[in-house]
């Protein structure tokens, strides 16, 4: 299953060409990120001093299928793919109605706060996004 949220592409999203700039893409992707994680009840609160871990991003991508521009309402779907000993695989694909115009995928790992070494993903994280694992 997939979570989606929808959002306006705003005046500081695009470029001096009128479209979505690419770095604009990484702020949608982050807001379906925030809010798919809400939806799970691992708030930032929760996974921070419930859980004590941080999940930094390793790896960030993003492929560009179709111009977007100002005022465009994109919906941005998020889920999980492979949750690893430690890491976290979060897709995403950004759509104008039922065309996909980015998609886009963030590799998170898990780590303790503070010395930022790895740790396994808790169980209470695994548990709590298995319905958006595809």
């Amino acid at each position: 299953m997939r979570y989606s949220i929808s959002e306006y592409v705003r005046w500081e999203d695009i470029d001096a060409a009128g479209i979505i700039n690419y770095q604009a893409y990484l702020r949608f992707f982050g807001l379906a990120e925030v809010e798919l994680f809400r939806h799970c009840n691992l708030s930032y609160k929760v996974l921070f001093d419930e859980l004590g871990i941080w999940l930094p991003r390793v790896h960030v991508e993003c492929d560009f299928h179709q111009p977007v521009r100002l005022d465009d309402l994109l919906a941005v779907d998020a889920w999980f793919g492979r949750i690893g000993t430690s890491s976290i695989h979060l897709n995403f694909a950004a759509r104008q109605g039922e065309v996909v115009v980015a998609t886009g995928k963030y590799i998170l790992v898990a780590v303790q706060q503070g010395t930022f070494k790895s740790v396994p993903v808790p169980d209470a994280l695994r548990e709590r996004v298995a319905m958006y694992v595809e």
